[in-house]
């Protein structure tokens, strides 16, 4: 049996390699490599050949960030005084509108600040009319001085009872001067402060919310903002105002932006981030987006090639250079940044001077992968 397997395996290896499509390519294309085509497959690809030109390209900073809102635009909402939820009828995502009731509470102690009001704006008449009182008294001479300064003592610490009395019916959106005819209340509305989404929703019917639990986030996304965590070592290239174009990861466009500000703190990352404003705004766009960003530097005058002629294959940037009619050499090269269909290139010294192909590199790029083959 040990005789048998050692026949049989070769035999089985041999066979899968004659089963081997021919169009798999065998090697993987490296610098240096070559491919020649026929004058036919020449213009029926539509090559075609030019050297590297002078243009003007801006540098690029290559980044990462976020969509985010500035604080004066996300809002986190909690009760005034704590009281259980009455009646609201938002839900996460929903618009709101500045001023809007969001939300309703009730409690006894709402009425029983009412009634405190109006029981202390009755006092605080009285104490006028005796402080005024002991001041004729006072000036006639007929009451003790010390008399006078009582007068004085409550009416004043009354009135200050009041006005916190009154500012405290107020944030809880309570007019102080409705309660006049007995119109007291049970329950208390809060408005949202500004017009947005909700993002946050952490309350229901029935439940107690205390004034340090936050009810309610709204987002205002009109104005949103791009967070962009730059490195330390591009920071000397960074100014207000640069160009910056951005790529959201479910979107295939780019939108652009400007440097508005640049951070003073390095995080532990090594980064410093850079806040730039949108110079199209899109509501429908929501905060903590991820994107990846591109940073146009000082422009720079570069040797630059049309962009379909440089070929990214593993990481790597090649050109196809004419080594000769109908032969070309496939070439690594440094790819720097591109502008307007061009893009920076740094060829080696000895082939700087030769004919590179502008035009269909790709389909060079094809023909070199399977082996010359041309479908």
């Amino acid at each position: 049996m040990r005789t048998i397997l050692i026949v049989i395996v070769p035999c089985l290896l041999l066979a899968c390699a004659k089963q081997q499509p021919a169009n798999i390519p065998t090697e993987v294309p490296t610098a240096d490599a070559e491919v020649k085509v026929t004058e036919e497959q020449f213009k029926r690809l539509g090559i075609e050949l030019g050297k590297p030109a002078i243009r003007v390209i801006s540098g690029v900073i290559k980044a990462n960030g976020m969509l985010d809102v500035p604080p004066q635009n996300l809002v986190s909402i909690s009760a005034p005084l704590g009281g259980f939820v009455k009646k609201t009828e938002l839900l996460q995502g929903m618009r709101v509108k500045k001023g809007q009731t969001i939300v309703e509470l009730e409690h006894p102690d709402y009425i029983q600040l009412q009634e405190d009001y109006l029981i202390t704006k009755n006092q605080l008449e009285y104490l006028e009319l005796e402080y005024q009182r002991q001041e004729e008294l006072s000036k006639e001479k007929v009451s003790a001085a010390k008399d006078l300064q009582m007068a004085k003592s409550n009416y004043h610490s009354t009135r200050a009872r009041l006005m916190g009395l009154k500012a405290k019916l107020e944030l809880v959106n309570i007019d102080p001067n409705a309660l006049a005819n007995g119109n007291m209340r049970s329950t208390v509305a809060i408005p949202s402060p500004i017009s947005g989404y909700v993002s946050q929703l952490n309350i229901n019917l029935g439940m107690y919310v205390s004034p340090s639990a936050t009810m309610f986030r709204i987002v205002d996304t009109e104005h949103l903002h791009a967070e962009v965590q730059v490195f330390e070592k591009d920071l000397p290239r960074l100014k207000v105002g640069q160009r910056v174009l951005l790529q959201l990861a479910n979107e295939e466009s780019e939108r652009e932006a400007d440097v508005y500000l640049i951070g003073k703190e390095i995080t532990p990352e090594r980064t410093v981030r850079v806040h730039c404003h949108l110079k199209r705004e899109d509501p429908q766009l929501i905060p903590g987006l991820f994107f990846s960003a591109r940073i146009e530097t000082d422009k720079s005058t570069v040797q630059a090639l049309p962009a379909d002629a440089v070929l990214l294959f593993e990481g790597l940037h090649f050109v196809f250079v004419e080594k000769q009619p109908m032969v070309f050499e496939l070439v690594q090269i440094e790819k720097g940044a591109t502008e307007n269909g061009f893009t920076q290139v740094t060829i080696p010294a000895g082939d700087a001077s030769k004919q590179i192909v502008t035009k269909g590199a790709y389909f060079l790029l094809s023909i070199l992968k399977n082996g010359g083959d041309d479908e």
